[in-house]
C-alpha cells in the first residue's frame, strides 16, 4: 500500500502549468506596461487574436482583467482603450505606496532574520544586473521579487494584496520613470537604501529610506505627466 501511495504521489503536479489565458493575460499587460501600445490606443480584438494567435474569446476575457487592473479602459464609441495615467491617478498610488511601504519596510526591518536578508540580497542583486544592462521588464521583475519578500517578511499580506492590485499601474509609472536620467541608477540606489537598513534591523531607517524613495519617484511622474498635459 505505501509503495502504490509513493507511486500515485509521483503524479502529483507541484506547479501547474500557465492557461493559454494566463499566458496570453502576462503578454498583452506586458506589452502595455512596457509601452508598447501607448496610452490612449485602441485595442482591436481581431488585430490582437491574430498578433497573438489566441481565440477571440481569449482575447475579451484577457481584456476584461485588464480592465480590472485599470490597465484599459472602455471609452464610447471606441471600444477598449489603453487607459490613460493623469498626475491625479499617479499621485494617488504613490500616497497608497507610501502608506504602505513605508510600514511594511519598517515591520520587514524589525523581523528580518539572516534567511530573509540574503532573499532580499539576492533579489537586489538580480535588479542590480538587470540595471546595468538597461532592462526594464527584468528590473520590474527583480523589483517585484524584492517587495514580495519586504512585504511577507514584515507580516503585511492585506497590504500586499492591495499592492498586487495596483501593480500594473505601478509598474507603467516605474516604466515611465526609468526612462529619465539616471533612474536606472538612483532607483536601485534607494533600494539599496532600504536594503542597508533591513540588513541592520534598522526599522526607522528603513521607513525613512522607503519615504525617500517613493517621493523620489512622485516628483519624477509629477513633471513627466504634467509635462505631457501641458
Amino acid at each position: 500500500m505505501l509503495k502504490q501511495d509513493q507511486h500515485f504521489s509521483d503524479l502529483r503536479i507541484e506547479t501547474p502549468p500557465a492557461t493559454l489565458r494566463e499566458i496570453a493575460l502576462d503578454r498583452l499587460r506586458r506589452a502595455i506596461i512596457s509601452g508598447l501600445f501607448e496610452p490612449g490606443q485602441r485595442l482591436v480584438e481581431r488585430n490582437l487574436c491574430e498578433q497573438m494567435g489566441v481565440s477571440r474569446s481569449v482575447i475579451r476575457e484577457v481584456i476584461r482583467h485588464l480592465e480590472s487592473e485599470g490597465l484599459v479602459e472602455n471609452v464610447a464609441k471606441h471600444g477598449p482603450t489603453v487607459a490613460q495615467i493623469s498626475w491625479e491617478d499617479a499621485r494617488q498610488i504613490y500616497e497608497i505606496r507610501l502608506a504602505l511601504e513605508a510600514t511594511a519596510a519598517a515591520d520587514c526591518a524589525r523581523r528580518a532574520d539572516e534567511t530573509i536578508k540574503t532573499k532580499l540580497a539576492s533579489a537586489l542583486e538580480e535588479l542590480d544586473r538587470t540595471s546595468r544592462i538597461h532592462s526594464p521588464p527584468a528590473i520590474l521583475d527583480a523589483t517585484y521579487e524584492f517587495y514580495k519578500v519586504m512585504f511577507e517578511a514584515g507580516g503585511h499580506i492585506i497590504a500586499w494584496e492591495i499592492v498586487n492590485r495596483l501593480n500594473g499601474r505601478i509598474s507603467r509609472l516605474r516604466v515611465m520613470t526609468l526612462s529619465t536620467i539616471n533612474r536606472t541608477v538612483s532607483g536601485p540606489a534607494r533600494i539599496h537604501e532600504i536594503f542597508d537598513a533591513i540588513r541592520n534591523n534598522d526599522a526607522a531607517g528603513a521607513e525613512m529610506a522607503c519615504r525617500t524613495h517613493i517621493k523620489e519617484a512622485a516628483r519624477i511622474a509629477k513633471s513627466l505627466l504634467i509635462g505631457e498635459s501641458a
